[in-house]
């Protein structure tokens, strides 16, 4: 007797897009370019932040920006195998609603890679899916988000310096913003910044928040990054733009925006130890508990060895002792 055997065919089927992807456990394929990841920390007053995980930014073939997620407990297991600007592929996850405050994407889930998620790299790379998308917004948009901790958005512009004087003769056009960098993003404009054979004019950075200090400020967070001059499309229409329209350009006069916050000396010295380093100045208010009479003149000399202190950026430098950080006496 002869066994006949059905030989079934057909394509498999095509990945699910992000705008398909519904709350809940999902065992559906998805495929994306991964873009950019930062550590999700929760802050705590005086204290180093606790590290919750791992944020990601990804888009898929449509054009679709989503926010990722990798908990702690899973962080080592997978933080090695990402590379910005590669293709993954992602099986059984979990979209959960997105937060509330700062969302940094269009699309309102998060997708978490779980316990039983297969995340695989692939290998050739798909010119379909995008290898960058901007959410830049104007003025007034950002103007109306100031203080609200709501969407993330990006923000190009002409660079120029604190003190009104411009990196080039080219003048700035429309109105003033001033962009505080911090942490990471700090460290990366100053890392391109100096890399640059010339000095750039244009500065794009992404997902800043929107508060009224003074004026119209824009702080970077975890999640910023910077972009200077020909490095992505938009920046390279900006300088376009900027140069061929030097007629539309006003001059500007930026001002230096000072957030006035009490701290403690405990609250200081924490702040200036913390990793990554810090600059920051800091007006200080002091009492004064008993005055020396009889005597024509002063110094501030070092507590172990009485040698006059040399004043540092933040300390006191005791020449003798070598001491970076000595304890001051008036003698």
């Amino acid at each position: 007797m002869v066994k006949n055997t059905a030989i079934l065919t057909g394509e498999a089927s095509s990945p699910l897009l992000f705008r398909h992807v519904s709350p809940g456990p999902g065992d559906s394929t998805l495929q994306f370019r991964f873009l950019h990841f930062w550590e999700a920390r929760k802050n705590v007053k005086g204290r180093p932040g606790i590290l919750l995980g791992i944020e990601m930014l990804m888009i898929d073939s449509e054009g679709t920006v989503a926010q990722g997620f990798i908990g702690q407990n899973r962080r080592n297991q997978y933080k090695k195998e990402l590379k910005r600007g590669r293709i993954y592929t992602l099986t059984n996850y979990y979209a959960s609603n997105s937060k509330v405050m700062y969302h940094v994407a269009d699309q309102r889930l998060v997708i978490c890679i779980s316990h039983a998620s297969e995340l695989r790299e692939v290998e050739e790379d798909i010119e379909a899916i995008l290898t960058e998308r901007f959410r830049i917004h104007s003025f007034a948009d950002f103007e109306a988000n100031c203080d609200l901790r709501g969407d993330l958005h990006d923000v190009v512009g002409h660079l120029k310096l604190v003190d009104g004087h411009p990196l080039h003769q080219r003048p700035v056009f429309g109105p003033v913003i001033n962009v505080y960098l911090w942490d990471e993003a700090a460290e990366n404009f100053r890392v391109k910044f100096d890399a640059c054979a010339d000095t750039p004019t244009v500065l794009l950075v992404t997902t800043v928040n929107p508060k009224r200090l003074g004026g119209l400020c824009l702080s970077s967070m975890s999640s910023s990054r910077v972009f200077l001059d020909e490095e992505v499309d938009p920046t390279k229409e900006y300088l376009t733009w900027l140069t061929m329209n030097p007629g539309a350009t006003s001059s500007v006069n930026p001002v230096e925006v000072v957030k006035a916050e009490t701290l403690t000396i405990s609250e200081i010295a924490a702040f200036i130890k913390r990793e990554p380093a810090k600059v920051a100045y800091f007006d200080c208010i002091a009492t004064i508990d008993d005055v020396k009479l009889g005597t024509e003149w002063y110094y501030i000399a070092c507590k172990d060895c009485q040698t006059k202190l040399n004043r540092g950026p933040t300390t006191l430098l005791c020449p003798k002792c070598g001491n970076e950080n000595a304890t001051a006496v008036t003698k």
